[in-house]
């Protein structure tokens, strides 16, 4: 791995001064890009119906569930072709007296883009203390089941059809009970079954008080409280699951997991797990391809910063950055400490390229969670978002409108626009009420929700409502989103990296629903292609290992490539 700060900052010494005075580095950020005509996001949460609202449960105890908060989802619950919404909701924790519970919320799309709350005739209003979501089909039926995390009993809900779930939770083999985080549906032996690995955070003590320096009591740190291990379930196939966290290796080590990826990180054709951790290493758990696992973030240079120390990691996003073919890797951290962009090497390894990149100042001063790398104007290359919110005690935003309580923790969301090089500028003005609206920003989710071709946002907020922005930055470039369909065995294939050849340039992106912080996204790659109508080809390397090419398409539409209908190919 290079060294961080020659990476970083170059060989000069008054540069790498600078560097590591980030208030320095501050003047040195580019220009902003010309205003257009509107701001790049429209909130539409009032405009379509939703009417979430995060309840924490027990607000002022400084109950540590309640300050992590819960995610959402975008996905596709009735195969009618758009995307639904899903929210996660908490109420009184599990130790609290009141038995009150409060249902996590299902939204319909209606044909004309308005919401319709359907939780209660489907069934998936889960009243466990709520973290995160992850959606996948877990028996090849065609329709996409949901799994809940929870602080407490975890859940696990069948897809029936007919806009219908069951809790099969008991009869799946989930014995889930302590603080699960993000969880992600992954064939990690590829026998053609989505298996499920869980993060969990730590083992939570509702009688441990925690204050901070000034001796008043705050949220307690994830260190002042003993880790869990994670879990992963192996899938039958027959709608069971086997807990094989033993034998795979994850039961010795115990870190305070959050947000995780599925991906095949090595390139030797085997889904690997990467594990964000809050204040510990990071995880890659490479896949032996036995049933086993080895954690190799060491070794390959994604367990800590540049600066050779761990940080508090929380929302994890995968995407190629530099446009060279490569699956590059971004996290969000606490305040003064932070985001980290970390670039593949093309060998299966990292380097921390965060302060090059542009990304090293703008975030020191918030705690970022949700995340994703997504193409904003549709130029070619994948920008950045981030929602933030403290999780200790902090100074009041004058703009902050929560309660006198929560305004202690909010703070405002951002958007890093990428100049195709791969260095991020901080355009959040530039944003309308996305980077004006401050709260205790938790969950985000990326989708096509309007269906006009660019991804929208969905953030879901501590003790706040969840809301949904609209894209509607002026586009540069064409569009394409690529469904990949296992079609022998009937559902999506998550994990699928999708690579369009276009006007002499390739973009690469993936197919995939896991990423950020406890949420779930539009399963679909999305692409924007400037300065061309069609794309030449496109390639798939499926989550087998195996690759597939298929011939030009027009592009502003959405496609479904069907695995086993192009023409195979290896390289």
């Amino acid at each position: 791995m290079k060294d961080f700060l020659s990476r970083s900052c170059g060989a000069s010494a008054t540069f790498i001064c600078l560097c590591l005075n980030p208030w320095l580095v501050g003047e040195l950020s580019p220009t902003l890009p010309a205003f257009q005509d509107r701001p790049f996001f429209t909130e539409i949460t009032r405009q379509v119906g939703l009417d979430f609202v995060h309840d924490p449960g027990t607000e002022g105890k400084y109950m540590a569930p309640e300050v992590m908060g819960s995610g959402g989802a975008f996905f596709d619950y009735d195969n009618d072709d758009d995307l639904d919404i899903y929210l996660v909701q908490a109420g009184p924790l599990p130790e609290s007296k009141n038995e009150s519970r409060v249902p996590n919320r299902l939204y319909r799309q209606n044909a004309d883009g308005t919401l319709t709350d359907v939780t209660a005739e489907s069934g998936l209003g889960d009243t466990g203390y709520g973290t995160g979501v992850a959606v996948g089909d877990i028996d090849n039926d065609g329709l996409v089941d949901v799994y809940v995390a929870n602080y407490g009993p975890d859940a696990l809900y069948r897809n029936r059809g007919g806009g219908k779930f069951t809790n099969i939770t008991a009869l799946a083999g989930i014995g889930e009970n302590g603080w699960s985080a993000s969880a992600v549906f992954c064939d990690y032996d590829r026998d053609g079954y989505l298996d499920l690995y869980v993060s969990h955070y730590v083992k939570f003590d509702p009688t441990k008080v925690c204050v901070k320096g000034d001796g008043a009591r705050d949220y307690c740190s994830p260190q002042s409280l003993p880790y869990e291990s994670d879990v992963l379930y192996h899938n039958n196939g027959n709608g069971a699951f086997t807990d094989v966290s033993g034998p795979a290796g994850l039961l010795g080590v115990r870190a305070p997991g959050l947000g995780v990826l599925c991906s095949d990180f090595t390139g030797d054709g085997l889904p690997d797990f990467y594990v964000a951790n809050d204040g510990e290493a990071n995880q890659l758990w490479v896949n032996e391809g036995n049933g086993k696992f080895l954690d190799q973030a060491f070794l390959r240079g994604a367990a800590l910063s540049g600066m050779g120390r761990p940080q508090a990691s929380m929302g994890v996003a995968l995407g190629d950055v530099e446009g060279d073919g490569d699956l590059d890797l971004f996290m969000t951290h606490l305040v003064n400490d932070y985001n980290t962009l970390y670039l593949s090497d093309g060998k299966g390894g990292f380097d921390d390229a965060t302060a090059a990149a542009g990304l090293l100042t703008p975030s020191l001063p918030w705690t970022g969670f949700g995340t994703a790398f997504f193409d904003l104007e549709h130029d070619g290359d994948l920008d950045i978002v981030v929602v933030n919110g403290r999780v200790d005690r902090g100074p009041v935003l004058p703009e902050a409108r929560m309660s006198s309580y929560w305004n202690r923790y909010a703070e405002p969301k951002h958007l890093y626009q990428n100049d195709g090089k791969g260095r991020f500028t901080d355009i959040s003005g530039l944003t309308g009420s996305f980077g004006s609206e401050i709260e205790v920003g938790r969950g985000l989710a990326v989708g096509d929700f309007d269906r006009d071709g660019d991804l929208d946002l969905l953030v879901t907020n501590t003790a706040g409502p969840a809301r949904l922005y609209r894209n509607d930055a002026k586009k540069t470039g064409s569009w394409l989103l690529v469904r990949a369909h296992d079609t022998p065995h009937q559902r999506d294939a998550p994990g699928a990296v999708v690579t369009v050849f276009s006007g002499g340039k390739r973009y690469l992106r993936v197919a995939d629903p896991a990423f950020s912080y406890l949420s779930s996204n539009d399963a679909r790659a999305h692409f924007g292609i400037p300065g061309a109508t069609r794309a030449d080809r496109i390639e798939v390397l499926w989550p087998d290992g195996s690759r597939e090419v298929f011939p030009a398409v027009p592009l502003n539409q959405s496609i479904v490539l069907k695995k086993g209908q192009g023409k195979p190919t290896t390289h």
